[in-house]
């Protein structure tokens, strides 16, 4: 599962900006064969009295951390590997950029982590694996069942 939280101004977006980019966010996901269901957006709201950057209260901040459980990247020790990271961070600045990227009001700032699958459980099941037939119909349904 992916979840996105991003931590901004209760201002920074409207509702239809959010409703926007977690659509997007969720489509993103999607392409790459995960149910809908396994993508979690969620908007955090920070006002100026609690953003400091440098030390100095912040209205226009936007922090986006992605935390990517579903599926991981290849180890960056390789060449492959590096060129798979950097392409996906171009992917995602795609996603950001109508909703973050191009307003040039907002300074903002985004990081990957990745949780080891094993440690993942959604309505307490166990994903299936990745591409399996389990996974698709879970897409399909969008919803979690049991699998054997």
């Amino acid at each position: 599962m992916p979840l996105w939280r991003i931590f901004s101004h209760p201002q920074t977006f409207s509702l239809d900006q959010r409703k926007g980019l977690a659509k997007a966010v969720t489509e993103l996901y999607m392409s790459l064969g995960l149910p809908a269901f396994y993508v979690n957006v969620i908007f955090i709201d920070v006002d100026e009295n609690g953003t400091f950057i440098g030390g100095e209260q912040r209205s226009n901040f936007v922090r986006v951390v992605v935390e990517q459980i579903a599926r991981t990247m290849p180890s960056p020790d390789t060449e492959d590997g590096r060129q798979h990271r950097t392409k996906w961070m171009d992917v995602i600045n795609e996603v950001l950029k109508p909703f973050i990227i191009d307003r040039k009001e907002l300074d903002w700032e985004m990081h990957i982590y990745e949780t080891p699958r094993d440690l993942w459980r959604v309505q307490g099941l166990d994903p299936p694996p990745v591409a399996s037939d389990a996974e698709k119909f879970w897409a399909e349904q969008n919803k979690p069942t049991p699998y054997v």
